[in-house]
């Protein structure tokens, strides 16, 4: 596959992209229910955009209410090649500082209350998330953000708590011990479900406050984070038509962690264990890897 479609997943304060011809707005209704809001369709040059406001147009719905299997399912029924998550986050590293970006490479997940699979009774499937982004998107994207002069930092790991709660001090303490670069609420069970549905998963995390371990700073709050937001979320949406550019003169080819085909290895229940009803369900998913 040659051509580019890149679902853009916008977080807090992301809730639009620029130059976008052709525009349309698309439902995207699965079988996991409605997404966070309309698709928004479009593309720059010749290379399309899918978007999707994570938190739906007007920050509507809490970290935890996100629908994240709706949203993967949709950006995969709309054709998306590829994922880029623009997410706003807290630093856990004095090197971090608002205001710039990390292309993460690792995350840990310590939510606990959403749906972190497509997969169940009836059809299992365990799929690798050792290398959990992908490594062409995410350097594409840094080097995005570079060209139109942001600070950016290549690789780090990304701690997604549940929230909507900030972190204790001791949460925070706890997160920068285990070598924690950044910490949000939205990338997991984002990046498991793209890699489930394998779609090439890349996140920018706009790094808009140090979290409460920091002692000269004040603790998060709010007002604090929207100041930094709204100049990173900026800078974001020059960044994306900067990578477009760049894609409209590089030719998609597979990514270099085969993660268009890593359901090849990741389903194991046994053909006569499956069932069927679950599996038509599975289609828009999984359809290539069950043979359909």
């Amino acid at each position: 596959m040659t051509k580019w479609v890149i679902g853009i997943i916008g977080g807090s304060g992301l809730y639009a992209i620029d130059g976008l011809e052709d525009r349309r707005e698309e439902p995207g209704l699965t079988a996991w229910g409605a997404p966070s809001d309309t698709l928004v369709r479009g593309r720059i040059g010749k290379v399309e955009f899918v978007f999707l406001p994570r938190h739906g147009q007007g920050h509507r719905l809490t970290p935890t209410d996100v629908p994240y299997r709706a949203n993967i399912a949709a950006l995969k029924a709309a054709g998306c090649t590829d994922v880029l998550s623009i997410s706003a986050c807290g630093s856990l590293q004095e090197q971090y500082a608002p205001g710039d970006f990390v292309a993460v490479d690792q995350f840990i997940d310590r939510t606990f209350a959403r749906e972190k699979t497509f997969f169940g009774p009836g059809m299992v499937a365990h799929v690798s998330m050792a290398q959990p982004v992908c490594g062409r998107l995410s350097g594409l994207a840094a080097e995005a953000v570079a060209a139109v002069g942001g600070k950016v930092h290549l690789g780090g790991s990304y701690l997604a708590m549940e929230g909507p709660q900030f972190s204790s001090l001791a949460e925070s303490r706890l997160y920068r011990s285990w070598g924690c670069h950044v910490i949000g609420m939205t990338n997991m069970p984002e990046a498991k479900l793209a890699r489930e549905a394998e779609l090439p998963y890349a996140t920018l995390a706009m790094v808009t406050d140090y979290d409460c371990w920091r002692a000269e700073t004040e603790a998060v709050t709010v007002t604090n984070v929207l100041e930094v937001m709204l100049q990173n979320s900026a800078l974001a949406r020059r960044a994306i038509v900067h990578l477009a550019g760049v894609l409209n003169e590089t030719p998609r080819t597979p990514s270099p962690q085969g993660i268009e085909s890593c359901l090849d290895f990741a389903l194991i229940t046994a053909p006569d264990a499956r069932d069927p009803e679950f599996l038509d369900k599975l289609q828009v998913i999984a359809g290539r890897a069950l043979g359909s």
